[in-house]
């Protein structure tokens, strides 16, 4: 039993397909059966059932699975030991960052982080908070990013920075407001980002001072809902690092919110329990740091950074 037949097995596990998890290690499928197929007879068990339309793995694999994923976390974990110990900022550095976070700092982290950070072999995916959880117990990523409060067993939460929303409103609302009150739009149109529950959350707070019947309608992205309301009237919700991609004449329609309304989010840091490259984390922290805006990132990491 070797720790490459292990990485074979978990794959297979994960993409459901021999010939899918051959091409996610980057090896020929006959190579990554005649291993498993080694591995299944040393063990003299059944790890997977396969047909022609899928691979299925069985009871007994199951639980080779979970273990198998547990030996290559520790001796993943050896390694950076090793890189750690030798003050290396290298090797494969695996992020997820969440999709409504995603469009307003990946940009500049990618480009930042690869400039100062050539050693490292960084692979940045999108990722649903729930996702980012279930990939960090598993060690499928080694650091992600999304808002505060998905904290669960095993995963740490490291606040990283805070962002205020802004509301923007249509033309003929925007020059009636200098600042924004939900009492003086409760006959308007409010139309909030889809499964993104920040901004749900910060849009239905509003609805307590409106008045009548509540009218709320959902879109994809934030940038289709600047466009419906460009066109059709009534406000939105927007966070305050989408400014600068707003036009100059669509500036003048932003408003700061007014009031003791839900009116930003937390952003955090999560790493597994157990996870030990502390340079690593601080090169993303500072990698942060240098194009963040004034203000937005946690005091405590701008003064001493993460201590593991």
């Amino acid at each position: 039993m070797t720790l490459q037949q292990l990485k074979y097995v978990v794959a297979i596990d994960s993409h459901r397909s021999f010939a899918e998890a051959a091409e996610a290690l980057g090896v020929t499928q006959p190579t990554l059966s005649g291993m498993v197929g080694k591995l299944e007879d040393e063990l003299d068990v059944r790890l997977f059932e396969r047909t022609s339309r899928r691979v299925t793995t069985t009871t007994i694999g199951l639980r080779i699975v979970e273990q198998a994923r547990q030996i290559l976390m520790e001796a993943d974990r050896i390694k950076e030991i090793v890189a750690e110990s030798k003050g290396a900022i290298s090797g494969e550095f695996r992020l997820a960052v969440g999709p409504s976070i995603a469009p307003y700092v990946l940009p500049d982290f990618i480009r930042i982080y690869m400039e100062q950070y050539p050693q490292v072999r960084l692979s940045v995916e999108e990722m649903r908070p729930e996702a980012v959880m279930n990939a960090l117990r598993e060690s499928a990523i080694d650091v992600g990013i999304a808002t505060t409060g998905h904290i669960c067993d095993g995963v740490l939460e490291i606040p990283l920075y805070t962002e205020r929303f802004c509301v923007y409103m249509s033309e003929n609302c925007s020059r009636k407001l200098p600042v924004f009150r939900p009492e003086d739009l409760g006959h308007e149109h409010l139309w909030v980002m889809k499964e993104v529950q920040c901004l749900r959350e910060s849009a239905f707070s509003f609805c307590k001072g409106r008045e009548g019947r509540r009218h709320v309608y959902e879109a994809g992205n934030i940038e289709t809902l600047i466009r419906i309301v460009d066109a059709n009237g009534g406000y939105t919700i927007i966070p305050e690092m989408h400014l600068p991609m707003l036009s100059a004449r669509q500036q003048l329609n932003v408003r700061h919110i007014d009031g003791d309304h839900l009116s930003l989010r937390k952003v955090s840091v999560y790493i597994r329990e157990d996870y030990v490259r502390e340079r690593m984390l601080n090169a993303v922290v500072d990698t942060f740091r240098q194009f963040m805006p004034e203000g937005m990132m946690e005091p405590s990491l701008l003064r001493k950074g993460v201590r593991l």
